[in-house]
């Protein structure tokens, strides 16, 4: 029985945390003074409509904590709208996800003695004028505020006077100011949550989704870069009209196409379609030269991306989602049943991409912008659903 990733670790970034904290997050959390949370996890879903130039990401947050009440800022390149998302949203995404039982009849001729096996990678009152409060609401259980802000001192006191501690730099904050972009101020109350014998809260907030325009795929990633001791872990799933991937030395490709190429070498060749024939032999030459990359990363103590699931989204897909298909990967048959969750989130005929890095604090100085998945000058448009012979455990 393979994994099955129900939790979902993506940038979570606290604000008055003690000691290194395991995931960052699109947001930031500022609590009372002298008050501890903790984001131990959150979860985060993306898309992208490249003609009508709209991106949407749902985000859940994980929290633990003695704060009596506590927040999130969350910045987008314009101001959001924003929606409440089934609580189990994220729970479901991961079932859907998860790989298919591996072809047998496709890897007869396998060889899992060859070198390197299935291991070949290793395994507030507003009292400034520049700061403007244009809309507050409730989603869920959560009351938000999207704010504006021209000076990021100011923004700054704004939350002091709120009477709530920011232990970020204004630096971090005037650099989406002077992006012009806007902040969603989120207060969560934790007596709607469970609470420890300690005293303490733990739980996961409400789904919300954002939507709101913009000229990229981007997700603010620099603002968690202030509460990240060494290295933080993110988990993207992301829907757009072709498979993507994250720039340069972020690239899933340097560990993608080696396992790719290696588990395909083990097919027979009268299985592979035209597509997949053709893609072996542009890529085969430059596995080498990514098995490099991926040493001179971790040499840098940066760890690679990796591509986890692909799928140009199907009819049959869609059955499932309603019931129509069979399901047959290995999950309890509760969260089998509510996949329906999904039903007009994920759609057909886009592609939906699970792709895992972990972070170095150096390499958190910018926010990212999802690119097209590409080798070279081809696009990669092959997908990742079935269990390979040398897909990780």
């Amino acid at each position: 029985m393979r994994r099955i990733l129900f939790a979902m670790p993506l940038l979570a970034l606290p604000l008055l945390v003690v000691g290194p904290q395991p995931a960052d997050s699109a947001c930031c959390y500022f609590a009372a003074k002298d008050k501890d949370i903790l984001q131990p996890a959150q979860k985060a879903f993306l898309t992208w409509d490249e003609k009508e130039k709209v991106e949407t990401f749902t985000v859940q947050p994980k929290f633990e904590g003695n704060a009596a009440d506590f927040g999130m800022v969350i910045p987008t390149p314009a101001k959001p709208k924003l929606d409440e998302m089934p609580r189990d949203f994220f729970k479901e995404l991961a079932v859907f996800t998860i790989l298919e039982p591996m072809d047998i009849q496709k890897y007869k001729n396998l060889r899992f003695g060859a070198p390197g096996g299935g291991n070949v990678l290793e395994k507030a009152a507003n009292k400034k004028e520049t700061v403007k409060v244009l809309e507050a609401g409730v989603v869920g259980s959560l009351d938000y505020k999207i704010i504006q802000a021209s000076k990021a001192d100011d923004l700054y006191e704004w939350l002091k006077d709120n009477k709530y501690t920011y232990s970020g730099d204004e630096a971090t904050l005037d650099f989406y100011i002077k992006k012009k972009w806007f902040f969603t101020v989120m207060k969560i109350d934790p007596m709607q949550m469970k609470k420890r014998k300690d005293g303490s809260y733990e739980g996961e907030v409400t789904p919300t989704r954002f939507t709101f325009a913009s000229e990229k795929l981007v997700y603010p990633l620099k603002i968690t870069q202030i509460s990240v001791k060494d290295k933080t872990e993110a988990l993207f799933y992301v829907q757009a009209a072709h498979k993507v991937d994250l720039p340069g030395d972020f690239s899933y490709e340097f560990t993608w196409t080696p396992m790719w190429s290696q588990a395909t070498s083990f097919a027979v060749p009268e299985k592979l379609t035209r597509e997949e024939s053709d893609w072996l032999k542009y890529v085969q030459p430059k596995v080498e030269g990514d098995l490099k990359k991926v040493n001179d990363l971790r040499a840098k103590q940066h760890e690679p991306s990796t591509l986890e699931w692909a799928r140009k989204i199907t009819e049959k897909d869609i059955g499932l989602l309603e019931g129509k298909e069979k399901y047959n990967r290995e999950a309890p048959k509760e969260d089998v049943e509510k996949l329906k969750l999904l039903k007009g989130h994920v759609k057909q005929g886009q592609f939906v991409t699970k792709m895992r890095k972990v972070f170095s604090k150096d390499e958190m100085s910018d926010d990212l912008d999802f690119v097209r998945a590409r080798v070279g000058d081809k696009d990669d448009d092959i997908e990742y659903v079935s269990i390979l012979p040398t897909s990780p455990p």
